[in-house]
């Protein structure tokens, strides 16, 4: 079920309001919605935060904090942008604060509550609401992740979120399935007979899923040593990929039949065992390096990362899909901080051709591939075999570039932007339902459990590399290397 859109006035309530992603991303975005007018002129944006401020003060806060960020830097758009915010100051736990939320909110208005704050608050605030009377059957709340721990501490979130709001009002968010190319990958591969009927086996030799950081945990050390590279990316970010990589096609793009079938591409996934974990995974944890050029420190010299620990920030692993369009397909999924370089990508490998006259020739054995990188920038290629100019029959791989930027004409939104007009919207297509997230966890689980078991240091790789080698032998066995090492 979607929720309707209202006619009636909108207050987005954003708690943890002078949190960095909040300052970051999301009034960033919000401006940039208001800029190109997908913002009813009469939306409201109310921050809620311990601090003991008022509006002027949060006002303050915005114009030095999030106006440098800006792309469109409109100085009569910024002041307008301006003269929507509130603020409230509001301890999660004190429910005297919400009469000032509530006194905050108009009668009558359709409420989104985005919760930017550590997932141990939304229990207590979605309470607070509710006892406020800040929750009818028009309101909608965001989640941010990670939603949990592990299985047991996500159930329990969904159980308390779904006390106060129903499925159809609980918007969780992954940003990933904001993003413009990510969002074509279904346009891509459902919607031309070029490649339809090849998404499968055995057209596909094995799919690529990375997303490489050259940052540090900097701020978030204290977060990230209980969290880890599979918690922090894997269970969501990287799953997520692989779901939109490998679903069937939906019976429509009604938002459950969409999520109907991620669910089924989940549930399909090869649960691993202690063998499986030994054999198909890689736990790394980066040392002092250089990366663009700079000294930084190894991850144990971190500010506020114990010493010893054996959080891990880097995991490469092979995923395998039980069923009959992937029967054979590894997926080979990466993440990881303090990397060569910052890039995410999908890359479709695809088998050779039974028989190859052009044998012998050089870069005769060189796959076609489908490049979809999501960032820096984003973009999709095609790598194909060509004749190099010359008398002989010298093959040389060349890239199609899909041009979808200069192809289309509109503009291309941020992922943030995106997903909060969806919400705005009522539109639930690219949030995770309950039960997606919950089979993730289900398959994750048994990784961390056998980690735990195995007690075995994360292997150590420089910053500034591209992991551990033995993520390279991890595509090795498969007769395959990482894009980035060809």
């Amino acid at each position: 079920m979607t929720a309707t859109p209202s006619a009636a006035p909108l207050d987005i309530v954003i708690f943890g309001a002078a949190g960095d992603l909040s300052w970051r991303k999301l009034l960033p975005a919000l401006f940039m919605a208001h800029v190109h007018g997908r913002l009813d002129a009469g939306c409201r944006i109310i921050g809620a935060g311990r601090q003991p401020w008022d509006r002027a003060a949060y006002v303050r806060f915005i114009e030095e904090a999030s106006r440098p960020l800006l792309k469109e830097p409109d100085g009569t758009a910024w002041q307008r942008f301006l003269e929507r915010l509130d603020f409230v100051s509001v301890d999660a736990g004190q429910s005297a604060d919400y009469a000032r939320l509530q006194a905050a909110c108009r009668p009558g208005s359709t409420k989104v509550f985005y919760l930017a704050t550590a997932p141990q608050l939304f229990t207590t605030i979605c309470e607070q609401l509710d006892q406020a009377g800040l929750i009818d059957a028009q309101s909608r709340v965001v989640l941010e992740k990670p939603l949990g721990h592990d299985l047991p501490s996500a159930q329990a979130i969904n159980d308390a979120v779904a006390r106060h709001f129903a499925e159809h009002q609980t918007y969780r968010i992954d940003h990933y399935l904001g993003k413009e190319t990510v969002q074509n990958l279904l346009v891509l591969r459902l919607g031309n007979a070029i490649f339809e009927p090849l998404w499968r086996a055995p057209y596909i030799r094995s799919v690529q899923i990375t997303v490489a950081e050259t940052v540090g945990v900097g701020s978030r050390a204290g977060f990230y040593d209980q969290t880890g590279a599979l918690r922090d990316m894997v269970q969501n970010h990287l799953l997520q990929l692989l779901c939109i990589v490998a679903m069937e096609a939906p019976i429509s793009l009604d938002p459950d039949d969409v999520r109907d079938e991620k669910l089924k591409v989940l549930r399909s996934l090869h649960r691993m065992g202690p063998a499986d974990i030994r054999q198909h995974t890689v736990r790394g944890q980066y040392t002092a390096g250089t990366v663009q050029g700079e000294p930084v420190p190894g991850y144990q010299q971190e500010a506020n990362v114990p010493l010893h620990s054996q959080t891990e920030t880097f995991v490469a692993l092979r995923a395998h899909i039980h069923n009959a369009r992937w029967a054979g397909v590894p997926f080979f999924l990466r993440t990881g901080k303090r990397m060569q370089k910052r890039r995410s990508e999908i890359i479709i490998e695809f088998a050779d051709p039974p028989f190859s006259v052009f044998a012998g020739q050089p870069n005769a054995q060189r796959p076609n591939r489908l490049v979809i990188t999501l960032q820096p920038e984003e973009s999709i290629q095609l790598q194909m075999m060509a004749k190099e100019p010359g008398s002989g029959m010298n093959l040389k791989p060349v890239f199609l570039n899909l041009d979808l930027e200069s192809a289309m004409s509109g503009r291309r939104a941020e992922a943030y932007e995106r997903l909060l007009i969806d919400v705005v919207k009522g539109r639930l297509t690219h949030f995770m339902r309950r039960d997606e997230l919950e089979a993730a966890w289900r398959w994750a689980d048994p990784i961390l459990a056998g980690w735990a078991q195995m007690n075995e240091p994360p292997r150590a790789y420089a910053a500034g590399t591209w992991g551990p080698a033995a993520s390279s032998a991890l595509m090795a066995r498969e007769g395959g290397a990482w894009n980035e090492e060809i």
